[in-house]
């Protein structure tokens, strides 16, 4: 049994050609299909909370994961009513202390700024039942940091969330999936139910759950191509 956890970034018209990261940009249109698509091939999309059980070994069931990397705010505006019409939830792992900011640790690769989630939207995705997940305080490369300040990341984001949603917040990613072996029991330590990182493939019950693997979801993602991702060993090759 295989359980895909499926990786999105942005839901918006796609940038310019030669933008960096354009393939990152999943159009609305394309994102409605593929969701309506996962339903007609009997999957039910889940958070990562939800998931958990599967992930476990607890649970049986033709599932997939969704999630958004970043908090963007086209997120809420164009990938929420899409889960909300078609039952589904999903898990988006923000930047705790990017807040109604941009996305400024792209801006050194030309990358275009792009609003995040504020508070209020945040609020409005929890609300709306989906789920929050934690990515750092500032988009860190963990692997670049010192010891404590790498810590501080991984817990301190959990703590912000926490405290601004009154929810717990159960599950990590890691910014550009980077992370050292430390990382993972220190993921563990703050309280994390899970981390996913950007390795592809699906996952399988009793995995690892502090290093979960996914399946990219890009622009060019046409409906046969999305078809090997979930059902074929395509995406597992990739790993």
């Amino acid at each position: 049994m295989h359980l895909p956890i499926l990786m999105y970034h942005q839901i918006d018209v796609s940038p310019p050609r030669g933008t960096p990261l354009r393939g990152l940009v999943v159009a609305p249109r394309s994102f409605a299909w593929q969701m309506r698509m996962l339903k007609l091939m009997g999957y039910q999309g889940l958070s990562m909370n939800q998931l958990g059980p599967y992930l476990r070994g607890q649970k049986v069931g033709k599932v997939v994961g969704i999630t958004f990397d970043d908090g963007y705010r086209n997120n809420l505006i164009h990938a929420l009513p899409v889960l909300q019409q078609i039952g589904f939830a999903a898990t988006c792992y923000v930047v705790s202390r990017a807040l109604g900011k941009t996305n400024a640790w792209d801006a050194a690769i030309g990358v275009p700024t792009q609003a995040l989630m504020n508070l209020q939207d945040l609020r409005a995705w929890s609300d709306a039942g989906m789920e929050v997940g934690s990515h750092t305080r500032e988009h860190a490369d963990l692997t670049t940091l010192a010891p404590q300040a790498a810590r501080e990341q991984i817990f301190g984001a959990k703590q912000d969330l926490e405290d601004a949603l009154g929810r717990e917040v159960g599950h990590f990613c890691y910014p550009y999936g980077r992370f050292l072996p430390e990382h993972c029991d220190w993921v563990r330590d703050a309280g994390y139910q899970s981390a996913t990182t950007v390795r592809r493939g699906r996952a399988e019950p009793n995995a690892d759950m502090f290093r979960l693997p996914r399946v990219l979801m890009a622009r060019t993602t046409h409906p046969g191509y999305f078809y090997l991702k979930l059902a074929t060993r395509y995406e597992d090759r990739r790993g």
